[in-house]
């Protein structure tokens, strides 16, 4: 009984384009045949001009006459999928070398990148000559990468934007978004006569506010070291010219944000978060501002919940005013509890 196994089988046809055919079988002579393009293969053993069978497994071309092995070295036209690792349920990970395609890079990430090292390929050192080539041709590499203006800018800005990935908390999915931002403002050369700073903070703000990430002007304004007023009027420009549609900022995330800065209990969080779903449900955060919102109904419930924090506390973590939180809280007061 013959072992089950993945092969394809070839044929010389110059009417059909190549293409390769998988197929499972238990005895050589039921194996499925499919036309096939390329030269033919003879035999060295029974010097017969037959099909042959590709093992793709293995990389073996087989006799389909006699069965022997004419080769073992099977050209692969397929992609190069490897397997480097598994996944902690136990199914295969396949994944493609080199690192993966990325808008937060200024080149893709589809640039060469020359090594440091001074050892070829089987481990020796090379030759001063050969060492001096390989230095020229790292700063030429350098030099190529960023050979425009356009290039540099981009280089910059998302050198920038690593760095506050880190300093924000920011998510993969954010800093993607936030770049392909960027890039479509230098597509429109918004970026011209301002700083690179200013754009890429309000192409942050933009990304967060579009995933849902509670992220107010003030915090990047503060993390990216640029003054408030020059975020807003970035992110303004940006509004306008790229035609941007943006959704509302969830309340219900701003409450945890506030709360979380002030250290307050879990049960307060809880019942804030249901008077803030009654608000919702009678339309009362229509036209206000959710931080603000937030900062009154977590001040409602922790005065329920006899927390001794003051309106300064909540407003300083809000970022808000305490007249915010005093008249949002009056009107919450009147229109939720006592209706």
């Amino acid at each position: 009984m013959v072992k089950p196994m993945n092969v394809t089988i070839s044929q010389d046809n110059n009417n059909y384009n190549s293409k390769t055919d998988k197929i499972m079988y238990s005895n050589l002579e039921d194996a499925v045949q499919s036309p096939l393009s390329g030269s033919s293969t003879i035999c060295s053993i029974c010097k017969s001009n037959q099909k042959t069978i590709t093992d793709t497994d293995s990389g073996e071309i087989i006799c389909s006459n006699c069965g022997v092995v004419i080769s073992d070295k099977a050209e692969q036209t397929g992609a190069e999928w490897l397997n480097y690792a598994s996944s902690s349920d136990g199914s295969i990970d396949r994944s493609r070398i080199g690192m993966p395609t990325s808008l937060a890079r200024h080149d893709m990430g589809l640039s060469t990148v020359i090594g440091m090292t001074d050892k070829d390929a089987s481990g020796q050192k090379i030759d001063a000559a050969m060492r001096s080539t390989m230095d020229r041709l790292r700063i030429s590499n350098l030099r190529t990468q960023t050979r425009s203006s356009a290039d540099r800018s981009l280089l910059q800005a998302f050198n920038q934007l690593d760095r506050l990935k880190d300093k924000l908390g920011l998510s993969d999915p954010i800093v993607e978004k936030a770049a392909y931002i960027y890039r479509k403002a230098q597509e429109k050369m918004l970026i011209r006569g301002r700083t690179v700073s200013g754009i890429l903070s309000a192409a942050i703000y933009i990304a967060c506010r579009e995933f849902g990430t509670p992220r107010t002007l003030k915090d990047i304004s503060q993390g990216s070291n640029v003054k408030l007023k020059e975020v807003a009027r970035s992110y303004r420009l940006l509004y306008f010219e790229l035609d941007l549609k943006m959704p509302l900022l969830d309340p219900m995330k701003c409450i945890v944000k506030v709360a979380n800065k002030i250290k307050l209990s879990e049960k307060t969080k809880r019942q804030a978060a249901g008077l803030m779903s009654i608000a919702t449900k009678k339309e009362l955060s229509t036209g206000k501002d959710p931080m603000g919102l937030a900062a009154s109904v977590l001040y409602l419930a922790s005065r329920k919940n006899d927390e001794k924090v003051t309106q300064a506390d909540i407003a300083s973590a809000a970022g808000v005013t305490e007249v915010t939180v005093r008249n949002s809280a009056k009107d919450l007061r009147k229109r939720v509890f006592f209706n």
